[in-house]
């Protein structure tokens, strides 16, 4: 059974692709998701599906969710449940099961070890394979509760980081014209990253358009200014010093990261 996360919460079973259509019961499966293989206690749990203020019944309410979510994981010829009781809440067992953030990761480490090894072509295999399993935002809409909030903002900040390598590694291999549009499309999305800026103004100084590369500048500067009252980061300033200077160098040797 393969269990997925970036992006709406979904069961594939075989041919046979299954969504939880009660809401407290999908939260429920996705904090047992995140924490697979650890148990996660009661209070956490009822936390997760009601916030601090819980229903007189909160803990019956648990058990009847616990038991809606182990009929959803029934599966023919499984015989024990993955939700499992312990004493102090639920563990859910993966055994032989995947869940797609786990693939994400693996993927994303082993990118991250190619492009340190000057493999820039591999790394980049290995990137896209590992951004193309999102199919939107981690967890879709489920919860607000601490587990799947925390859980969601840290594997978000790991997708950016990956889309971030992704990009340092195309670079290497000369694909600047490629890049364009695709980072336009990252800074409208995170638009405080200034990472991305920066890999936008080599992908246009490289590609002869470095008035369009100073624009990206000013653009960065001034969203930074109004969003946050800072001035564009050293490695920022010091890019744009280069391409005011024609510095060859930015063409040669520039790196994104």
């Amino acid at each position: 059974m393969k269990y997925q996360l970036l992006g709406s919460l979904r069961v594939i079973d075989g041919n046979t692709t299954s969504f939880v259509s009660a809401q407290k019961v999908e939260t429920l499966l996705a904090a047992l998701l995140v924490r697979s293989d650890h148990v996660v206690t009661a209070d956490q749990l009822m936390t997760e599906l009601w916030g601090e203020r819980l229903p007189r019944r909160a803990a019956a309410g648990l058990h009847v969710y616990v038991s809606e979510l182990r009929k959803f994981l029934s599966r023919p010829g499984r015989a024990d449940s993955p939700i499992v009781t312990r004493s102090s809440g639920y563990v859910l067992r993966l055994r032989s099961d995947e869940i797609d953030y786990q693939s994400f990761l693996e993927l994303t480490d082993l990118g991250r070890k190619l492009l340190r090894e000057q493999r820039p072509e591999e790394a980049v295999d290995c990137f896209e394979r590992g951004l193309a399993l999102w199919r939107g935002p981690a967890l879709g809409d489920i919860g607000d509760g601490p587990i799947l909030r925390s859980f969601a903002t840290w594997l978000t900040e790991v997708r950016l980081d990956c889309a971030e390598m992704h990009v340092d590694a195309q670079l290497q291999l000369g694909h600047h014209r490629e890049l364009v549009g695709h980072l336009f499309a990252l800074i409208a999305e995170s638009p405080l990253r200034e990472t991305f800026y920066r890999q936008l103004m080599i992908a246009l100084y490289r590609s002869e358009r470095r008035a369009e590369a100073l624009k990206v500048y000013q653009s960065a500067r001034g969203t930074l200014i109004d969003e946050l009252g800072l001035e564009p980061c050293s490695a920022l300033q010091e890019l744009h010093r280069a391409i005011l200077a024609a510095d060859d160098r930015v063409l040669a040797g520039c790196s994104a990261g």
